[in-house]
């Protein structure tokens, strides 16, 4: 959940300010790191899923605050549009039918959600960015009322100097500008978060670096924007550049980017992105959180103003003993729910087996590959090539039934999973492999055979999600 604030507006001594004390909090959890002072517990799961509010006509429904309200969930809030929510899961210890109580939990919160939609005359779909936005849609109007957006808005403009310039080559060309922040909110994702022992929470989000571009071929479900067939995973780009703005002065505009893949593994201690978001971004909210203190305010504040697709965090188990999660943002939201919990479960598997390798023998794959890996899978899917641990080329789909889905078995097994629910829900990974009918896919498919009615296929993906069944069975009607 974001961190909601008290101002929107800021002047030259809040900046200095938010500084300096975060600069004491960067230091003191490094005093906490030198003292091993952080959570030992057994893994820990838990995740975030964006979703859309629709009408009858599938297009975006501005409703949220009456939806949330209705609602009355502590684990629902704002998105940056009103007419997207998130949902949240209760920590779940990563052990025996994980799988299926984190569906439970998912199933329960959904239907009570799209029973609170239909009161409000909407639907709730889980969809990666919905094919029948519109640009127009993305206007301040359609901002959710916090504060914490209006800054962000005003910050992140201020700090580019200039429109934001969308242009992503996929299938299709798309090229236009836009004025304000409210792109992002086009992108709605699944947000996976693993709470790990402080001495192998560098080596898990190495592993999840190279999980990410299986895990986005996998998850693809974002296919379209604003009518154009872009990307199997249009959210990567469009993300990147609905905030792209980086570091310092003149590296602003440079290489280090606040919403990117980050640049380079974790070499001896994930305190090293910490330190990194100190030295090299610049403060965007400068919020008064009160003095300097082990809660960490600011520097969460500051950490949650920079989007690595893998992304480490700070929190607190229920006694208070501070502990590190990594938070893997490459899925998609959707399509159904049985869907995203198999896509966590093939990740929890998949990044244990290779955190467990890199303890062993040590990073085979460059960081460099890894990066092109993902963005080669995030744009070409299950069709994509990359370069694996052995140093060559493989098509995803093969790698995934030559060696991923073993891979994420054996990470599951040692992280005690039940095997029933390794097999049913890997079972959905590996099916949805054989077919090939990502979320992505189906979308495109059923557009070849209904050309340019994205509401008509909007309408039969929410039919479609409603009963739930995988999107590997999914028919074209």
């Amino acid at each position: 959940m974001g961190q909601e604030i008290s101002a929107s507006h800021y002047d030259l001594g809040d900046f200095d300010r938010f500084h300096r004390k975060l600069t004491q909090e960067t230091l003191l959890l490094s005093k906490l790191f030198d003292r091993q002072a952080f959570s030992t517990r057994h893994p820990v799961a838990g995740f975030e899923i964006e979703a859309w509010l629709v009408d009858d006509n599938m297009a975006p429904a501005p409703i949220n605050d009456r939806f949330l309200s209705g609602l009355n969930d502590p684990l629902a809030c704002e998105e940056l549009a009103k007419f997207n929510i998130e949902l949240n899961s209760v920590p779940t210890p990563l052990a025996g039918n994980l799988g299926s109580r984190l569906a439970e939990q998912l199933q329960t919160t959904w239907n009570k959600a799209r029973r609170q939609a239909e009161s409000c005359n909407a639907h709730i779909i889980m969809i990666g960015t919905l094919p029948t936005l519109k640009q127009a849609d993305l206007n301040l109007g359609n901002m959710s009322d916090l504060n914490r957006y209006r800054a962000l808005n005003e910050q992140i403009l201020h700090s580019r100097g200039k429109p934001i310039h969308l242009d992503i080559t996929g299938i299709e060309h798309l090229k236009t500008d836009h004025y304000d922040v409210m792109m992002e909110s086009a992108t709605t994702s699944f947000q996976i978060h693993t709470q790990v022992p402080l001495a192998i929470a560098h080596h898990f989000y190495n592993a999840s670096i190279i999980a990410s571009a299986p895990m986005v071929a996998l998850c693809g479900n974002a296919p379209y924007l604003f009518g154009k067939n872009l990307w199997h995973e249009s959210r990567i780009p469009l993300f990147e550049q609905a905030i792209e703005t980086g570091g310092y002065a003149g590296a602003a505009q440079g290489p280090v980017k606040r919403v990117s893949f980050g640049t380079g593994y974790a070499r001896k201690t994930i305190l090293e992105c910490f330190q990194e978001n100190l030295d090299h971004f610049p403060i965007l909210l400068p919020e008064d959180l009160g003095p300097v203190s082990e809660i960490f305010e600011h520097l969460k504040l500051h950490n949650g103003t920079i989007w690595r697709w893998n992304r480490p965090l700070i929190g607190f188990d229920d006694d208070g003993t501070p502990h590190i999660r990594i938070e893997h943002r490459t899925p998609a939201a959707g399509p159904t729910v049985i869907d995203a919990i198999a896509n966590a479960l093939f990740f929890y598997g998949l990044t244990k087996n290779l955190c467990d390798e890199i303890i062993d023998k040590g990073i085979s794959v460059p960081f460099s590959q890894a990066k092109d890996n993902f963005y080669q899978a995030a744009r070409y899917g299950l069709e994509s090539p990359i370069v694996w641990l052995d140093g060559t080329k493989h098509r995803m789909q093969s790698l995934f039934v030559a060696e991923l889905v073993a891979r994420a078995v054996m990470g599951l097994k040692s992280l005690g999973i039940s095997r029933c629910d390794i097999e049913d829900f890997l079972g959905i990974v590996q099916h949805r492999i054989a077919t090939k009918q990502t979320g992505s896919q189906w979308q495109r498919d059923y557009m070849t055979n209904t050309p340019d009615d994205f509401t008509a296929m909007t309408r039969q993906y929410l039919d479609n999600q409603n009963q739930g069944k995988p999107v590997s069975e999914w028919l074209l009607i």
